[in-house]
């Protein structure tokens, strides 16, 4: 039997992912969240949106798919970030830690020169599993 675990999008109400993967795999004690861009969970695009307003957005999509594996916030080790155009990261950074609060996992911040969509922000991460959730792969 596969050891993973998929979490499958309608367990973590967002919308269908726009490509074959998955929004978050589990495996051991860790979650591993796929890119998260500003998509509403009724599959409509923020990418017209204020840079903070996109960056909330994709927040609340990791936040959504960290809570549907197990995890939350505060269990989060690793972050990366993909901004488009660098004079966004103080703009991220204060929006970030506003809703990070006293969490301080790794993180790595990548300026690009674009993301589908025309969003300005992608954002993965990886976390401890506080519970289960989820579904099994099948084998």
């Amino acid at each position: 039997m596969d050891p993973r675990i998929i979490i499958p999008p309608v367990a973590a109400g967002m919308a269908a992912p726009a490509g074959h993967y998955s929004h978050a795999v589990c495996h051991g004690g860790l979650a591993f969240i796929s890119g998260q861009l500003g998509v509403r969970p009724d599959g409509t695009h923020t990418a017209e949106l204020p840079f903070e307003d996109q960056v909330r957005q994709t927040l609340m999509n990791l936040r959504l798919a960290l809570e549907s594996a197990g995890a939350d916030l505060g269990s989060v080790v690793r972050v990366t970030a993909y901004i488009v155009g660098v004079e966004h990261w103080p703009r991220f950074n204060a929006v970030y830690a506003s809703v990070m609060g006293p969490a301080r996992p790794a993180r790595t911040v990548v300026p690009v020169h674009e993301l589908h969509h025309g969003y300005l922000l992608e954002v993965d991460a990886i976390a401890v599993r506080s519970h289960p959730g989820g579904v099994s792969v099948p084998s």
